[in-house]
């Protein structure tokens, strides 16, 4: 079987590690093919993501704090002159610690508003800075998490952010739809990432998992990358506007 993204460039925003959803995205899209662009949000983790670029054979490593409208375009600029995208991959999220640990009740205004700006009101904005260099069409694709839908303990806010991320997808899908460009999110189940150290009692989550999900184990972010790869690639041309869930079945499950 041929490559699936053999001839196209792929952008991926958030890859900060190697235990990083992004990180095996990125791996499942250099497997297939793809030429392969990452982003940093700042000057403290450069050094870092240009060595994991290094590991994955990416092309170009930019700096891009996506709150800020001149590195976006920025972005946007310089990506135009290297011939454009076919693929971006938005996995950017954020919300204080203290915000997760106490009720969400007690969310702050700040907490509250930082956590939207950067977990979902960002893929508007890359959106925006990116479609522009998809004119032939393309996809844009954002992970998300169960908490949107039902609340889990410890997520709180985020929760709340990814309920409005995913109606997000949904609204720049039917904006971006007559350009041809795609736009869907993959809910994957709790994988051991550096950032979901932040949920209290995360470890519990992860057997409950493995005890009432259908195939009575965890999602492996391998199984991430495949399903980011099908929506990158032109065996999705009929899929936009949707919420596919990789988490071995969990989101069914009733108790």
């Amino acid at each position: 079987m041929p490559n699936l993204l053999e001839g196209k460039t792929a952008l991926i925003l958030g890859v900060a590690n190697k235990w990083s959803l992004a990180y095996a995205i990125a791996q499942a899209y250099r497997r297939e093919g793809a030429k392969l662009v990452l982003t940093y949000q700042a000057e403290r983790i450069k050094v870092t993501v240009e060595e994991l670029g290094q590991s994955l054979g990416a092309d170009k490593v930019f700096q891009c704090d996506v709150t800020k409208e001149e590195e976006l375009g920025r972005l946007t600029s310089e990506l135009r002159n290297d011939g454009g995208l076919d693929t971006v991959m938005h996995s950017i999220a954020f919300a204080n610690r203290e915000d997760l640990d106490r009720p969400f009740l007690e969310t702050s205004r700040a907490g509250y508003l930082l956590a939207q700006e950067v977990s979902a009101y960002s893929l508007v904005a890359v959106a925006r800075a990116t479609a522009p260099l998809m004119p032939s069409g393309g996809s844009l694709l954002t992970l998300t998490y169960l908490g949107s839908q039902r609340v889990l303990p410890n997520y709180n806010v985020m929760g709340v952010a990814k309920a409005a991320l995913e109606a997000t997808v949904r609204y720049l899908a039917s904006d971006l739809g007559p350009k041809k460009i795609r736009v869907n999110a993959i809910s994957a189940g709790p994988v051991k990432t550096a950032s979901a150290r932040a949920i209290k009692d995360f470890s519990v989550i992860l057997d409950v998992v493995t005890q009432r999900a259908p195939l009575r184990r965890n999602t492996e972010p391998a199984e991430v990358g495949d399903a980011a790869v099908f929506l990158a690639s032109d065996l999705s041309r009929g899929v936009t506007g949707n919420i596919i869930y990789v988490d071995s079945g969990f989101h069914i499950m009733g108790l």
